[in-house]
């Protein structure tokens, strides 16, 4: 099977997490970029800041690769007002895919108002621009009960507020890939908590991030029934061998 068209290869470190300069930083990027363009693959996710140069390579490259960017990333406890205001900047440099990082500690903390109020507006600014939004609920952070729940609860508000042909467009997102976890305990996309959220965010589609490391572990995520596949090892995966990279 070709798995290209599921994955979302992925690079977002800062300079300072990739240990380089900016120029550097900005020449892995490309590098990024180029090797989506050219291996096909589904989306390339950037960081916000890398939006508008992925867009002019692509154009230059006559290519239909999609750019995805992180929102409120990796924490998610921004308020309401910036969330938004990241999202809409990166609206207008051109991205088509929006990955908020849900407030996933507000949640556990019991302040579902203020969840919910998020995931209402940032999925509205997205929509109302024809974006995929997906909401990444950092499953490492959470129990299993708690990613049931998170998952249901955005499954709800979309149902409750948008359009039956609107759901295919509002994800939910296992991860981050920068959370820190003890143990050295997987901080991504397991099977186990994947099916947990296929089980509780239907009809709204699933994404897998972080953890999924070769062609195997793809091909068993899209079988469970994922729609999409963020990994920093895209190419690794295509090619049939365990990506080194940690996301």
């Amino acid at each position: 099977m070709d798995v290209r068209a599921y994955l979302d290869s992925t690079y977002l470190k800062t300079n300072l997490q990739a240990n380089l300069s900016e120029a550097e930083n900005v020449l892995v990027a490309q590098s990024f970029i180029e090797e989506a363009i050219r291996e096909h693959f589904k989306l390339i996710m950037i960081r916000p800041d890398r939006v508008i140069l992925a867009k002019k390579m692509i154009q230059d490259a006559h290519s239909n690769l999609l750019v995805g960017t992180v929102i409120d990333f990796p924490n998610g406890q921004s308020d309401l007002a910036t969330k938004l205001a990241e999202a809409q900047q990166a609206i207008t440099d051109g991205a088509d895919d929006l990955d908020f990082v849900c407030n996933y500690e507000a949640f556990k903390k019991g302040e579902i108002a203020l969840v919910k109020e998020e995931i209402l507006k940032g999925t509205q600014l997205g929509l109302t621009h024809k974006k995929v939004v997906k909401w990444i609920i950092e499953v490492a952070a959470l129990n299993n009960g708690q990613i049931m729940q998170l998952s249901a609860l955005i499954k709800n508000v979309v149902i409750q507020n948008f359009k039956e042909e609107q759901y295919a467009a509002v994800f939910v997102k296992s991860s981050t890939g920068f959370y820190v976890t003890p143990n050295n305990e997987p901080n991504g996309a397991t099977v186990d908590t994947i099916k947990i959220m296929l089980e509780n965010a239907s009809p709204l589609p699933v994404k897998a991030a972080g953890g999924v490391r070769n062609y195997i572990d793809a091909l068993e995520m899209i079988q469970l029934g994922v729609q999409r596949i963020g990994t920093s090892g895209a190419k690794a995966i295509v090619d049939g061998v365990n990506t080194q990279n940690g996301y």
